[in-house]
């Protein structure tokens, strides 16, 4: 078992025998103070060292490299079976989040995304999807981490069981809010059913991409199980259940999805929702021939979802010169050496 893997009740069972104090301090050294076993100074170096080799950590560090002047950075983990998964934190004038995945790979097959290209290995656990969140502290030091999106490699609601209790891990144990916590599907109808019968208030983000089952059914595959109608369903059940917001993701895509013919069926989509719709520069990608639409159309994009009422908003792109998109860094460690081997 990993050192976040551990419930509160378990490791108290690891402790026995210590004083009932060891347990509170144990525990919220790691989780509220992110520290590392070995530097809980108030706990007896032999115990220190006891719990560091029964709970070794779930992520080994690969690569870690930075852009945008370090207010980007990557993050390449290898794990315990040699799989490997990215994280991103982003330091912004307001705020600092972190990008997190929460499986290795991605079965949802959507066709622009670098990590839908190379396919499905297997859900992360709680503590592995957790631990990315302490790591991104660790690594921030001056800035507070304050903002969680579950946008890595994967589809969160593909995994909700171990999903939902690292949301809940990192509310109450590491201290981030339900409301700074967002996650993230391509579109699993299930998984949204269930988090509407959640009691955490965080925020649902659709990846839509296409709001005409045509196009949708060939850029994300999920919409020939659960086309738009379905989706929007759900997301009517949400919403009344939540009285939350939904955000609406679409990535501009080059003569694709980035037509006023594309802003007009988006907006029907998302005015029912009262949702919010985030454009986002498409971060090119080896497997997907289509470019990224340009700076011009994407405000031209904008203005005209607003003139039919709808709020949108531009998102910056960040770290394209560091394979910042979900995926593509592992992708590029995969592929390069192997290259290398070939010379």
């Amino acid at each position: 078992m990993t050192r976040y893997d551990i419930s509160r009740s378990q490791l108290a069972e690891l402790l026995e025998g210590e004083p009932k104090y060891r347990l509170d301090q144990i525990w919220h050294g790691i989780h509220g103070q992110f520290r590392e076993p070995e530097d809980l100074t108030n706990v007896p170096k032999e115990l220190r060292s006891a719990i560091r080799d029964l709970l070794p950590a779930a992520l080994t560090p690969i690569r870690n490299i930075s852009s945008d002047g370090e207010t980007t950075v990557k993050q390449l983990w290898q794990l315990h079976d040699g799989h490997l998964v990215e994280s991103v934190l982003m330091h912004y004038k307001d705020r600092s989040t972190v990008c997190i995945s929460s499986q290795a790979g991605c079965a949802m097959a959507c066709s622009f995304c670098a990590t839908g290209q190379m396919g499905f290995d297997r859900h992360l656990s709680t503590g592995e999807i957790v631990e990315q969140v302490v790591r991104a502290v660790q690594q921030s030091q001056t800035k507070r981490v304050s903002n969680v999106v579950f946008m890595g490699m994967g589809e969160p609601l593909a995994n909700f069981d171990n999903v939902w209790p690292a949301v809940r891990r990192i509310n109450s144990d590491l201290g981030i809010g339900a409301r700074k916590i967002t996650v993230s599907t391509v579109g699993v109808v299930p998984g949204i059913q269930r988090l509407s019968l959640e009691t955490l208030p965080v925020n649902l983000a659709v990846s839509l991409h296409a709001a005409n089952d045509k196009l949708r059914n060939q850029i994300a595959p999920i919409n020939r199980t659960y086309p738009l109608r379905k989706l929007a369903e759900s997301l009517q059940a949400y919403r009344r259940a939540k009285n939350r917001r939904v955000s609406l993701e679409w990535a501009m895509i080059d003569s694709l999805n980035d037509s006023q013919g594309a802003a007009q069926e988006l907006a029907a989509f998302a005015r029912p929702l009262g949702a919010h719709i985030n454009l986002i520069p498409l971060n090119p990608t080896p497997g997907f021939e289509g470019g990224g639409s340009s700076p011009a159309r994407i405000a031209e994009f904008q203005e005209q979802l607003e003139s039919f009422g709808i709020n949108a908003t531009i998102r910056s792109n960040r770290g394209t010169d560091i394979d910042a998109a979900c995926g593509q860094l592992r992708a590029e460690h995969i592929i390069r050496p192997s290259k290398r081997r070939k010379a």
